[in-house]
């Protein structure tokens, strides 16, 4: 075997580093939407002080380099608070804040494309607040907010690829160290580009489907 062979074992590690990504998309966009939509219901409740700080965390965010995010975590937090920040935890930490941020924004907007005088009259007929939350305000929210959060998905998990800067063995890290033993970039970087590729298209495929679904649901309802 020459030096710039290819072996079937390759495909494996692309496998892995692939599923490192996927792994680590999926737990962080979770654990962010999650925040993100409690984010949004703090601001819907109008809580005071904590409404204001996670509008500027959440500025912060989504206004700054998720690259220089990961090196401020990794980097920083150990300089400052002289913890120890494994690879893993700083790429989980960054990317699971960074899709709060936009899932706040996402939310938020949905929230108050809502008429007031749905809210007025739920309100009129008795509803507490977060019955009006709940049964009025969320189910259209969620059918205007699906789509744009689709698109947010797709681009988290494109953005995975820049946590092998800071050390996470991932498609990318693979895909470099592939490059330099082989010595055939072109070849490497096309099947990894075709990967990610192909796991955006499923995630915005299995996004279409439910979008369509919500929003048939929806309609049904009469909302």
């Amino acid at each position: 075997m020459r030096f710039t062979d290819f072996t079937p074992f390759d495909l494996v590690l692309l496998a892995q580093g692939l599923g490192v990504n996927v792994a680590l998309f999926l737990g962080t966009s979770l654990l962010g939407l999650v925040i993100g939509i409690g984010w949004a219901i703090v601001r819907y409740y109008h809580v005071p002080v904590l409404s204001e700080l996670i509008a500027f965390v959440s500025e912060l965010l989504k206004n700054s380099p998720v690259l220089v995010q990961l090196f401020l975590v990794f980097f920083g937090l150990p300089g400052l608070l002289h913890i120890r920040v494994t690879p893993v935890t700083a790429a989980a930490i960054t990317l699971s804040a960074n899709t709060a941020a936009f899932t706040y924004v996402i939310a938020v907007s949905a929230i108050e494309s809502i008429g007031r005088d749905q809210i007025e009259a739920a309100r009129v007929f008795g509803l507490s607040r977060w019955q009006v939350l709940r049964h009025v305000v969320l189910p259209q929210a969620a059918a205007f907010a699906v789509g744009p959060l689709v698109a947010l998905l797709v681009n988290q998990l494109q953005v995975t690829s820049l946590i092998s800067v800071i050390g996470v063995v991932d498609l990318t890290k693979i895909g470099n160290i592939l490059n330099m033993r082989t010595l055939k970039p072109f070849i490497v970087w096309t099947a990894v580009g075709l990967l990610y590729y192909l796991a955006s298209k499923l995630v915005a495929w299995l996004g279409s489907r439910f979008e369509k679904r919500l929003r048939a649901h929806s309609a049904w309802r009469g909302l």
